[in-house]
């Protein structure tokens, strides 16, 4: 062992123009452009040309290109610098005790619908499947750590859209497979999940078209009282 050797330096998050642009980004530039035909800013011919840019684009910065010479875009980038969520969450921030455990062992189990997932969830699938599905859920906490846990099993992870999504883990003869998500809001949750598949299966992604209805609310909150104070 070369007790010489430093570890090779983990490559640069990639910057947000290039991340993967989601249904629910097309759809917020989509109003952005929606308002500024209402508003007289775009003619007819011009929204319709951009609206189908917006429908072809691919990355979150491709999108921006069509609101740049809008108020609407600087506004929104004056409100608040994006921050990407962390790999973890911060040290004491979850405590280590599950508020619930799925279980299925030789049988399935699945939370959905419109549950409150607390801090800590563990799911365990030993010759069994578990499904974990937060894309209707109320958050209560801005963090939500998932302990997944796939033994011969299959653990399957929803999450809404708009919501960060990070995912530290590995398998043994098994698949471990998180798909990162960013959140551009910074109020949005963010949902950890960790742990192993040892000749399974644990898959966490997002569930396309469904967004958390209450970051929407939380953010129009936020810009009706930066209104109120300059009015």
């Amino acid at each position: 062992m070369d007790l010489q050797k430093q570890p090779e330096p983990r490559a640069a998050a990639a910057p947000v123009a290039e991340l993967r642009a989601s249904d629910a980004d097309r759809d917020r530039i989509a109003d952005i452009l929606r308002e500024a035909l209402a508003e007289g800013r775009l003619n007819a011919d011009e929204h319709a040309e951009r609206v189908e840019g917006v429908l072809n684009a691919k990355t979150v910065g491709e999108l921006e290109v069509f609101i740049q010479d809008l108020p609407a875009a600087h506004q929104r980038r004056a409100a608040a610098a994006y921050t990407p969520a962390p790999n973890r969450p911060a040290a004491g921030e979850i405590p280590p005790v599950a508020d619930e455990n799925v279980v299925a062992v030789f049988s399935q189990a699945t939370r959905r619908g419109r549950w409150r997932p607390g801090r800590r969830v563990h799911a365990y699938a030993i010759f069994g499947s578990v499904e974990i599905d937060l894309s209707e859920a109320v958050f209560e906490y801005q963090q939500v750590v998932i302990k997944a846990v796939s033994v011969f099993g299959d653990v399957q992870v929803r999450v809404p859209e708009n919501v960060s999504l990070r995912g530290t883990g590995g398998g043994v003869l098994g698949n471990f497979e998180v798909v990162t998500l960013d959140s551009p809001e910074s109020e949005a949750p963010v949902v950890y999940v960790d742990g192993w598949a040892v000749l399974g299966n644990v898959e966490a992604r997002p569930k396309r078209g469904k967004l958390v209805a209450d970051i929407l609310d939380r953010v129009q909150s936020k810009v009706d009282k930066h209104l109120r104070k300059h009015m």
